[in-house]
């Protein structure tokens, strides 16, 4: 497939991007196009409406989730320090 992508393409792109739960970066490597590239699809997409509105409420929660599981992982790495840090000094 050329540099060109079909619309078809790009409108098959956009709920798989914004609903599979995977990375937009990820998806935009599977499906082979640069990232700003995917991003701007995703955006002439919602401004047209051709994601529905359950598509749009499920990456809503997807991204809500990504960021809630971001903090929970930075809090996590923040306690095993302060475990080691702590296991440290009885020694």
């Amino acid at each position: 497939m050329g540099s060109k992508r079909t619309d078809e393409f790009r409108q098959d792109a956009v709920p798989i991007a914004l609903t599979s739960g995977f990375t937009r970066k990820q998806v935009a490597s599977d499906l082979g196009v640069r990232l700003s590239t995917l991003n701007k699809w995703i955006t002439a997409h919602r401004v047209t409406d051709v994601v529905s509105k359950e598509d749009l409420s499920l990456a809503q929660e997807n991204e809500r989730i990504r960021r809630e599981v971001r903090i929970l992982k930075e809090e996590r790495d923040i306690l095993k320090k302060a475990t080691q840090f702590f296991a440290a000094l009885k020694h």
